[in-house]
C-alpha cells in the first residue's frame, strides 16, 4: 500500500516537472486605464521616481519601506531602490528610455524575496482630452518560476497592484 502511494507521488511530482518544461519561457502583466488629464500631467507623474509616492501601490503595503534616489529623480538616468517587509521586497529602477508625454521605459531589478530583472513600461496615447495609460511589465520565467507560476496566477496577482497603482495615478492626476 505504501508502494502505491509514494509511486503515485512520484508520477504526480515528475508530470508537473515535465508539465512544467512546456510552459512559456517569458511573462507578461498588462493593464490599462482611461484618465481625463492630458497626457503631459500624466506623464509628469510617473517620470519622475520621487512622484510615486504619491499613487504607487507599493508605498501603501509598506509605508515605512527605505527608499533611496539615485542623485537624479526623473527623466532617463533616473534611478530609485527601496527595501521594504515581504510584501515590497527589496530592488531597484532605473528609467532607461523617457520620451515625454508618450512612453517611459523602466529596468526593474529584485533581489528579495526572488531575484528577477524585469522591463516596465508606461504608454501614454492621447484619447480626445484624456490619456489611455498602458502599464506593461515583461520578463523570463525560468525553469522553477514555470513551476511556481503554475500554482500562483502572477498576472492576477500583480494585475491587481497595477489596477490599483492606475486608479491613485487617475485620482491624483484628474485633480
Amino acid at each position: 500500500m505504501l508502494k502505491t502511494i509514494a509511486m503515485v507521488i512520484v508520477l504526480l511530482i515528475a508530470a508537473v516537472l515535465l508539465y512544467a518544461t512546456t510552459r512559456p519561457d517569458t511573462f507578461q502583466v498588462q493593464r490599462a486605464a482611461t484618465i481625463q488629464a492630458p497626457p503631459q500631467k500624466v506623464f509628469d507623474q510617473i517620470n519622475d521616481f520621487s512622484r510615486w509616492g504619491a499613487w504607487s501601490p507599493w508605498e501603501k503595503k509598506d509605508p515605512g519601506m527605505k527608499r533611496t534616489y539615485g542623485s537624479v529623480t526623473a527623466g532617463k538616468g533616473a534611478m530609485y531602490a527601496w527595501d521594504g517587509n515581504k510584501d515590497v521586497g527589496q530592488g531597484s529602477m532605473e528609467i532607461t528610455e523617457s520620451t515625454p508625454s508618450s512612453r517611459l521605459a523602466i529596468r526593474l531589478s529584485f533581489l528579495k524575496p526572488f531575484e528577477a530583472q524585469n522591463n516596465v513600461e508606461f504608454t501614454l496615447e492621447p484619447k480626445g482630452s484624456a490619456t489611455q495609460v498602458t502599464w506593461t511589465m515583461r520578463g523570463p520565467v525560468p525553469y522553477i518560476s514555470k513551476i511556481i507560476h503554475m500554482f500562483f496566477d502572477v498576472d492576477r496577482m500583480v494585475g491587481a497592484d497595477f489596477e490599483a497603482g492606475l486608479a491613485s495615478l487617475k485620482a491624483i492626476a484628474e485633480k
